[in-house]
């Protein structure tokens, strides 16, 4: 049982670690913000401090061990979000591209669906 939580908590701490990290950085880096703005997302602007403030509070909840179940969900959807629009395409070039590419973004949907199917409810 303790090999188990020691897991869970590493697990916790990688992803609070990913999207605090993200957060911040779509709010202080100018590169990333126009990346991000140029994704051609309706409202643009308000898009990326929504992204940013939903990836670093719910990454502090998660941090925290506090609702993890629902902290997860939106940050699931922000990662679908980001396949669909920056890696998907990226399969006209082949899938090895593809898969570089997008392997931190599956790495992070599988931990967060860990998180999400081993939190209570």
């Amino acid at each position: 049982m303790n090999h188990s939580l020691t897991t869970a908590s590493l697990i916790r701490y990688a992803v609070a670690f990913v999207f605090i990290t993200s957060g911040l950085m779509k709010l202080f880096s100018t590169e990333l913000a126009e990346v991000f703005i140029g994704l051609g997302l309706p409202f643009p602007d308000i898009m990326l401090y929504v992204t940013a403030f939903l990836e670093i509070i719910c990454g502090i909840l998660i941090l925290l061990n506090r609702s993890v179940k629902n902290a997860v969900i939106p940050l699931i959807g922000i990662m679908i979000a980001a396949i669909l629009l920056t890696k998907l395409p990226l399969l006209n070039s082949g899938i090895l591209p593809f898969a570089f590419k997008a392997r931190l973004d599956i790495v992070m949907l599988i931990l967060l669906y860990i998180l999400y199917s081993k939190s209570p409810s």
